[in-house]
């Protein structure tokens, strides 16, 4: 009796975590939870603009102006609301100011980008990917694009950094694969 129970305890354990048990074969096989599986959602893209930063810079400037308010009102002496507050109202707005001039719209997407990548490599390109990093004090978005030339195995690869801004091409590293070395 024991077992039945302990044996059900971990079935709803298991099924908790994505795991499923094979009560022919007693394999605990891992599952992936349904709105997390990407090959059911194929289809077209958006990555987020990073001019949402605006938002939450927003909401700290108007943190940071009620923590200033209540500061200036209270007396002297409060035991809630001290310089304490005053410091927080400063940190707060800070932040707030550099999420504000952060939040750059992006103009460029990543196909465009790996377009502008193509025009500086000086190469048919085969294989690519993009990533969005940032750039600079200020986090303007920038595209990371890593390209390989068409040929197999390719015998050039390229390293572009593109402006996700204006799309301006801001450096590129083209070389020799030394992958296709290691393969010889």
């Amino acid at each position: 009796m024991s077992d039945d129970t302990s044996s059900e305890s971990a079935v709803s354990s298991a099924e908790l975590t994505g795991t499923t048990t094979s009560r022919a074969t007693g394999d605990l096989r891992d599952e992936l939870p349904a709105d997390l599986n990407a090959v059911d959602h194929a289809g077209a893209y958006r990555f987020p603009d990073n001019s949402r930063r605006r938002i939450p810079g927003l909401l700290y400037l108007a943190i940071a102006a009620v923590c200033l308010v209540l500061y200036l009102v209270t007396r002297p002496d409060a035991t809630l609301v001290n310089r304490g507050m005053l410091g927080a109202a400063v940190l707060l707005a800070a932040v707030g100011v550099f999420s504000l001039t952060s939040g750059w719209r992006m103009t460029v997407d990543e196909k465009q980008a790996l377009v502008a990548a193509q025009g500086a490599v000086g190469f048919a390109v085969g294989h690519a990917s993009a990533q969005q990093v940032w750039h600079g004090l200020r986090s303007r978005p920038t595209w990371r694009v890593l390209a390989y030339s068409s040929e197999n195995p390719p015998r050039q690869r390229a390293l572009v950094l593109v402006d996700a801004v204006d799309g301006q091409v801001l450096e590129h590293i083209v070389e020799h694969n030394p992958e296709q070395d290691w393969r010889e």
